[in-house]
């Protein structure tokens, strides 16, 4: 990886993070199809900026580590606003933060000590975070538009984060003990 910091993919993901503090103002005054936008845009210009990255040859060692932590704040806030608000429960979204305490601690715990590791996101981290920006969605798109309500769809989604939620936190912690060295 390059260190490069002002790459065009790195510039993108700073402004996905700046798409962040709209997204929950629009939220929180319930301007819900402007925050819809919002969310599209973002989550087109994170798939936008890992292919220019990819194409443009411009990795970077910020990008490495901004990219995921952009994702992260986008989602762990949207459900925080969401269940603020109501839309989301409460449970849930304590399930989906814990899990990424969790790995954020763990990941710390790693790299003290026993330095810099790679932490790469397995797949079922990956899904997670898939389902839960379906569910993140079909939230706010229910909430702009009252009648795409789906009941189904949304218990179904919220089961399938949930288990997915617990079961990677699950996976991450045995995958990562099996290779920290032993004290």
């Amino acid at each position: 990886m390059q260190g490069r910091i002002l790459t065009v993919p790195n510039q993108i993901t700073l402004l996905r993070l700046g798409f962040l503090p709209v997204f929950l103002m629009l939220i929180s005054y319930e301007r819900y199809r402007w925050a819809l936008l919002v969310l599209v845009v973002a989550c087109l210009s994170d798939g936008i900026d890992g292919l220019l990255a990819r194409k443009l040859n411009q990795k970077s060692s910020l990008g490495a580590y901004l990219d995921p932590i952009a994702d992260k704040l986008l989602l762990s806030s949207s459900f925080v606003i969401l269940a603020y608000k109501t839309r989301i429960a409460w449970w849930l979204t304590i399930i989906v933060l814990s899990r990424d305490i969790l790995i954020l601690i763990v990941a710390v715990v790693i790299l003290l000590i026993s330095g810099y590791r790679p932490f790469p996101p397995s797949i079922f981290g990956k899904l997670t975070t898939f389902f839960e920006i379906v569910l993140v969605f079909t939230v706010v798109l229910t909430a702009a538009y009252p009648g795409f309500h789906s009941r189904l769809l949304h218990n179904v989604l919220v089961d399938v984060v949930t288990g997915f939620a617990i079961g990677s936190a699950v996976h991450y912690s045995f995958a990562i003990t099996r290779h920290t060295p032993s004290a």
